[in-house]
């Protein structure tokens, strides 16, 4: 995504933004049951969606990214263990705590820099991928290839969290109701050192957050200054900020994105575009907006097809 992002309509841009800040606020499923069988899995029309939410173990061998954050796949995904010393995972009926190795090494990594750093006890990990990748059933339009990850803007409560907590406690608001600035009363510098760990990463691309969060890490960093540049505003962000790597080395098949402009981002003119009225409360349509039609598995890269349908790798 570039600095000044491309002009969506409106009506689109409601859309992501109730998608992107309910979904740290959708419950997960204490028991969660099952998908049923699907009836025609060889349907060239069935969303891809469908197959890869029925993969629940990775694909066997070396770690392989296919694709583009919004159209790929993974082969040989790593599981992020759902309990560390500094770390736990939430939503775990959501099975989408895998990703790729670098990932999960990264957000270990950056468990214990909010430990130390911040004085959290921990992060709480939120949604990764599949253990396929491919596009999930809720959700997301991205993380389909292993490298995306959503950290909560919560830190981790200093104990063990049940599986009801996991399922169903809420995210932290952090922004104001006026949507101009952060929360004072939920924002802390605390929040600033962990976002900036995670910018400090040489893997991580980009980080997304919500425009007025880019607006209190601009307004509060002090010295050394460059690591904002990776931090973007984005639709949504307002309970959790989302880390994108680099396409990992060796993963010639891995569509990344241009690496953006060396400048802040925090420069008036880029940042006021977020808060124009039109862009904080869209008008209503006129017509509702048409769904997209969901992504088929002959749309995927050729190789997501054998990623889909090789064995099981052996549960650790």
């Amino acid at each position: 995504m570039p600095a000044r992002p491309v002009l969506i309509p409106l009506a689109s841009a409601l859309l992501l933004v109730a998608a992107a800040s309910a979904l740290a606020q959708d419950k997960g499923a204490v028991e969660p049951k099952d998908l049923p069988p699907l009836s025609n899995p060889s349907d060239p029309k069935l969303p891809a969606k469908e197959l890869f939410a029925r993969r629940l173990l990775p694909t066997a061998g070396p770690p392989r990214v296919i694709g583009s954050y919004v159209k790929g796949c993974i082969a040989g995904a790593e599981e992020m263990p759902i309990t560390g010393d500094t770390w736990q995972v939430m939503r775990l009926s959501r099975n989408r705590n895998w990703g790729h190795p670098d990932l999960v090494a990264l957000l270990k990594r950056l468990s214990r820099h909010a430990h130390k750093d911040a004085g959290w006890p921990g992060i709480l990990v939120g949604d990764m991928g599949q253990p396929r990748g491919g596009p999930m059933l809720t959700g997301h339009a991205s993380h389909q290839i292993g490298i995306d990850a959503d950290i909560w803007l919560t830190p981790m409560p200093d104990h063990l969290l049940s599986r009801e907590e996991r399922e169903e406690m809420s995210a932290t608001m952090m922004v104001r109701d006026d949507r101009l600035d952060v929360d004072p009363k939920a924002w802390t510098p605390e929040h600033l050192a962990v976002i900036r760990d995670a910018a400090l990463e040489p893997s991580v691309q980009r980080i997304f957050v919500n425009a007025a969060i880019k607006k209190a890490l601009c307004r509060e960093a002090k010295g050394e200054r460059s690591w904002l540049s990776k931090v973007r505003p984005w639709y949504g962000h307002d309970y959790h900020f989302h880390i994108r790597m680099r396409c990992p080395s060796g993963n010639g098949q891995c569509e990344g994105q241009p690496e953006q402009s060396g400048d802040d981002g925090c420069a008036p003119s880029e940042l006021g575009y977020w808060f124009k009225d039109e862009i904080l409360h869209p008008p209503p349509p006129k017509e509702p907006p048409k769904p997209r039609p969901p992504i088929t598995l002959a749309q995927l890269p050729a190789a997501c097809k054998q990623v889909l349908n090789a064995p099981n790798a052996k549960r650790k």
